[in-house]
């Protein structure tokens, strides 16, 4: 991940990081899941067949400013 830059003030200081998830029943991570939010009938997401990708974080240590990438599924 070497040359990534800030998309908001362009610096090359960009600090690692993860979202996570902490919510009931969570791997401790999230994922970013490819189409539409969809609710199941019980207002759950529905996601069964969708390709799940990791969520890399990078927070810009000049503006504040916070980067997403999706680099390989999981």
């Amino acid at each position: 991940m070497d040359n990534i830059r800030c998309t908001h003030c362009d610096a090359a200081d960009l600090e690692p990081g993860f979202i996570e998830d902490s919510g009931e029943g969570s791997r401790g991570y999230a994922r970013w899941i490819a189409g539409p939010l969809e609710r199941g009938i019980f207002g759950g997401a529905k996601r069964m067949g969708r390709q799940r990708w990791q969520i890399e974080a990078f927070h810009c240590r000049t503006c504040g400013h916070l980067e997403l990438f999706t680099w390989k599924p999981v």
